[in-house]
């Protein structure tokens, strides 16, 4: 089961994410946030709240938002190009 066991707020709406398979992500979830849980996430402030949740194995935030690990592995927000990008080890 993936999980995403470290996270690192860059900047704007960016994070870098390890994941417990070696592997590395930068998401931008700019334009993922929107409905109901995502769209307080706009204000910076609160975006940049974001924390792992050793438990759910994900990120979370304090409205309650959270995104599935697998999803992030599968590249959800993932910045094409980049040089992280679905880097491993």
């Amino acid at each position: 089961m993936v999980r995403v066991i470290e996270v690192k707020v860059l900047d704007g709406y960016r994070l870098q994410l390890a994941f417990n398979d070696g592997t590395r992500r930068v998401v931008d979830l700019a334009n993922e946030l929107s409905g109901p849980m995502f769209e307080p996430l706009q204000e910076l402030g609160l975006f940049r709240q974001v924390r792992l949740d050793a438990e759910l194995g994900t990120i979370v935030w304090p409205n309650g938002a959270d995104i599935a690990p697998e999803a992030l592995h599968a590249g959800f927000g993932e910045e094409p190009g980049d040089p992280h990008h679905a880097a491993t080890g």
